[in-house]
C-alpha cells in the first residue's frame, strides 16, 4: 500500500517537534554551547567574564566566577536557550535567552539564569598613604619610596616568606613638607589575606648615581643636600602596627612621617640623616577622625606647631596654613590634649577634645583663633649620651597632665642639641564645642618648669629643668 505523501509530511513534522522537545529539555543554562564555559575570574574578588552565548535553543554556557553575570543568547534558528548559570562566588545571574528566528516566525525566549553559589572571598586589601608633621629648619625634605611591604608577623624579617607588597607606580619621590594638613600622597595598594597585620616596612630607592638627590634635604635657605639612609633601602624602614584587614573590604592605612624628628644634622660636614619616625594610622573614616581649627595669622610660620597628645605623647601634628587653618587627620577616635606652641609666644593647651569616627571636631574659628600671649624664650643647650639618643621637653600642668612642648635634634656626629622654651607659664583652657566661649588663662604652676627626658635602645633619663634664671649647658647620659 503506497503512503499518502500528506501522511508522510506528518510524520517528519511530528518526529521533528519530538526532537525539538529533546533538545529543549537539554537546554538548561543561557543562550551560550552546551560546552561552552565563561572566562574564569581575576585573582581573588575580581570578577571574571560572563559566558556568552551561541545559538538559541543550545544550552547556556557557565559564568565565570567571581562577580560575574549570566550568559545572554544569541539569535538562533530555533527556540531559544535559558538563559545562563551565575558564576560561583558572585552576584545572581539574571540573563535571558536569545530570541530565535525561523522562516516563518521567532522563537520563544528563554527563561532567567539560574542564581551563583555565592561563595565568600577570603582577601582582602590594603591601601597606603604617606602623610608628614612639621618639619624643624628645612625647606624641603624629599624621599623616594620603591615599596611598600606588610606582614602578619611583627618579627619577620626581609628575606622571609609571607610578605605582601605594593609596587605598582614606584618608585616616586614626595616631598614630605606638603603632606600636612590632611594632605596625603598614594602610595598603592595590594590584595592580601585576611587577617591581623603587625609590621610594615617603608622601602626607599637608593641615592646613586643616576639619582643622587632620591632622598635629600633642603635646609632653610640652602640647596638639596643628600640624605643618608641607614639601611632604609635595603631591608626598608619597620613601622609597627596593629592593623585587622577585613575579608571582601579595603583598609587604608597612613604611614605619617614626622619630618622635624626625622632628620638629623651630622657635626660640621653638612650632611644629614634619617633617623626615621614613622607611626601607621589607620584611615577609618571620611568624615570623622579629625581636628580642625584655626590660629592666630601671627601664627603661621613654620615655627608653629599644633598637636594633639595623649599622656605627653603626640599623636598626630601639623603647621598651619597661612590663613591660620589646621588640620590634624587622622586622629584614632578617643580623647586628646590639643597643644599649640610656637616661637615667642606661651605654650597653650586645650584638654579633653574629643574625637569620633561619625563627624569631625572644630577647635577656635577664624573669628575666635587660639591666641596664646608673647612670652620671653629661655635658650637650652647640652648634650646626649649616646649621640642616637632622642631628646624632648616635656612639662607638667596642675593636675598631673603631662605634654610635650619641645622636640630637641641630636646632632648624629657630637650629641649635641639644643631647644628654646617659654619662661611665661602655659594657658590652659577645657574644650567647648563654642568656640566663642572658649577662654585661655595661665597655669601658674608651671612657669618656667621643664622635664627634659632623653630615651635610647628603651632606656629613658629624665632631668628637672627651671628656666626662670639662665641654664647651664646640661650632659644628659642614657644609662
Amino acid at each position: 500500500m503506497t503512503a499518502s505523501p500528506h501522511w508522510s509530511l506528518r510524520r517528519i513534522l511530528a518526529a521533528f517537534a519530538l526532537l525539538t522537545v529533546l533538545i529543549a529539555i537539554a537546554s538548561c543554562g543561557g543562550g551560550g554551547g552546551a560546552s561552552d564555559v565563561g572566562n574564569s575570574g581575576g585573582s581573588f574578588n575580581s570578577g571574571g567574564s560572563a559566558g556568552i552565548g551561541s545559538p538559541g535553543g543550545e544550552s547556556g554556557a557557565v559564568g565565570g566566577s567571581g562577580d560575574a553575570t549570566a550568559g545572554t543568547g544569541a539569535a538562533g534558528d530555533a527556540t531559544a536557550g535559558s538563559g545562563g548559570i551565575g558564576g560561583s562566588g558572585g552576584t545572581a545571574g539574571d540573563g535571558s535567552g536569545g530570541t530565535g528566528t525561523a522562516d516563518g516566525g521567532s522563537g520563544a525566549g528563554g527563561g532567567g539564569g539560574i542564581g551563583g553559589t555565592g561563595s565568600p572571598s577570603t582577601a582582602g586589601t590594603i591601601h597606603f598613604y604617606l602623610a608628614d608633621a612639621p618639619a624643624c629648619g628645612f625647606d624641603n625634605v624629599y624621599v623616594t619610596v620603591q615599596k611598600v611591604r606588610i606582614h602578619t608577623n611583627g618579627g619577620a624579617g626581609d628575606a622571609d616568606s609571607g610578605w605582601s607588597e605594593v609596587t605598582k607606580g614606584l618608585p616616586k619621590q614626595f616631598d614630605l613638607l606638603t603632606l600636612t594638613n590632611g594632605v596625603f600622597a598614594d602610595l598603592g595598594q595590594t590584595s592580601l589575606p585576611a587577617g591581623k597585620y603587625t609590621q610594615v616596612r617603608l622601602v626607599l630607592a637608593d641615592n646613586d648615581a643616576a639619582n643622587p638627590l632620591a632622598n635629600a634635604v633642603v635646609p632653610s635657605g640652602g640647596s638639596a643636600t643628600e640624605l643618608q639612609v641607614p639601611s632604609g633601602t635595603q631591608s626598608g624602614l619597620k613601622i609597627d602596627t596593629d592593623l585587622d584587614v577585613a575579608a571582601g573590604k579595603t583598609t587604608n592605612l597612613v604611614l605619617d612621617f614626622d619630618a622635624c624628628k626625622s632628620v638629623v644634622k651630622r657635626g660640621n660636614s653638612g650632611q644629614y640623616n634619617l633617623k626615621p619616625v614613622i607611626t601607621a594610622l589607620p584611615l577609618a573614616s571620611t568624615v570623622g577622625l579629625r581636628v580642625s581649627g584655626f590660629v592666630a595669622p601671627a601664627l603661621t610660620s613654620a615655627a608653629t606647631k599644633v598637636s594633639v597628645q595623649v599622656g605627653g605623647v603626640p599623636v598626630r601634628a601639623t603647621a598651619p596654613e597661612p590663613s591660620g587653618r589646621f588640620v590634624l587627620y587622622p586622629v584614632p577616635a578617643g580623647s586628646y590634649d590639643l597643644v599649640v606652641t610656637s616661637a615667642g609666644r606661651v605654650t597653650a593647651v586645650m584638654t579633653g577634645v574629643p574625637v569620633s569616627i561619625a563627624s569631625p571636631t572644630t577647635v577656635g574659628s577664624a573669628a575666635s583663633p587660639i591666641d596664646p600671649p608673647a612670652a620671653t624664650m629661655r635658650a637650652v643647650a647640652g648634650t646626649a649620651n649616646p649621640s642616637d639618643a632622642n631628646v624632648r621637653v616635656l612639662q607638667t600642668l596642675t593636675g598631673g597632665k603631662t605634654i610635650e612642648t619641645a622636640w630637641a635634634p641630636v646632632d648624629a656626629t657630637t650629641g649635641a642639641f639644643s631647644f628654646e622654651v617659654a619662661v611665661q607659664a602655659t594657658v590652659r583652657t577645657a574644650y567647648s564645642a563654642n568656640a566663642a566661649s572658649t577662654a585661655f588663662v595661665a597655669d601658674s604652676q608651671t612657669a618656667g618648669r621643664y622635664t627634659i627626658e632623653a630615651s635610647s635602645a628603651g632606656t629613658v633619663r629624665t632631668l628637672a629643668l627651671d628656666t626662670n634664671a639662665a641654664v647651664a649647658p646640661v650632659t644628659l647620659t642614657v644609662p
